[in-house]
């Protein structure tokens, strides 16, 4: 992210049909995301599939509460994106703790499901992120929506290269290490948006 985004007082807000049309469509993308995604990982015993499941979730919610709150007043949008930014790091947490769990029993995931729905993913992302490509230096409502979009196509990636490890190895580790790389990006990226809407609200109140 460009560092002046977060100093410019006149950073697009939303209040563009064209951003909402968009908004309607990645929902979508990422509501059917997560139903294959997390349906796919407890068949393959995937704990980075899952996580990365849970993230289409967090991100359908965000898009959800983004494409409400277009229009409202910067202290509204501000707000809500700081709850965006509190559950995405409650959910990096939440992420980091189960993986954690997950060390002490860890199990071989398939290898073959993980690369395919991997696959799958990072397509359907990659679709999402160039069709918010143009919005990504917006206020922190919109800002958390291209965040949440590019941490998605990293985190695919990132599965990807496990399943490889995976069926490398014959091991669970890469699919471990992997879920722990997946929750501290959603707990860095939770921080920025924190961080920036605690600006913009500052900002509301001078």
């Amino acid at each position: 992210m460009s560092s002046h985004c977060c100093g410019d007082d006149n950073r697009f807000d939303g209040t563009d049909n064209r951003f909402r049309l968009a908004l309607i469509a990645v929902i979508a993308i990422n509501f059917i995301m997560f139903v294959v995604e997390m349906v796919a990982g407890h068949m393959s015993n995937s704990k980075a599939l899952q996580t990365d499941a849970l993230d289409f979730f967090a991100d359908a919610v965000t898009y959800t509460i983004s494409l409400v709150v277009i229009g409202m007043s910067l202290r509204t949008r501000a707000l809500a994106a700081m709850g965006k930014g509190i559950s995405l790091l409650l959910m990096g947490l939440w992420v980091l703790g189960t993986t954690i769990y997950q060390v002490f029993y860890l199990q071989t995931p398939e290898a073959q499901v993980m690369g395919i729905i991997g696959a799958l993913a990072l397509a359907a992302n990659v679709v999402s992120v160039l069709i918010l490509m143009r919005w990504k230096d917006g206020d922190a409502n919109v800002r958390s929506v291209w965040l949440c979009s590019r941490n998605d196509a990293i985190g695919n990636v990132a599965v990807m290269l496990a399943a490889v490890g995976v069926f490398g190895t014959g091991s669970g580790w890469p699919d471990v290490v992997v879920a722990f790389l997946m929750a501290s990006l959603f707990i860095n990226s939770a921080i920025k948006i924190i961080r920036q809407s605690r600006q913009e609200l500052k900002s509301d109140n001078r």
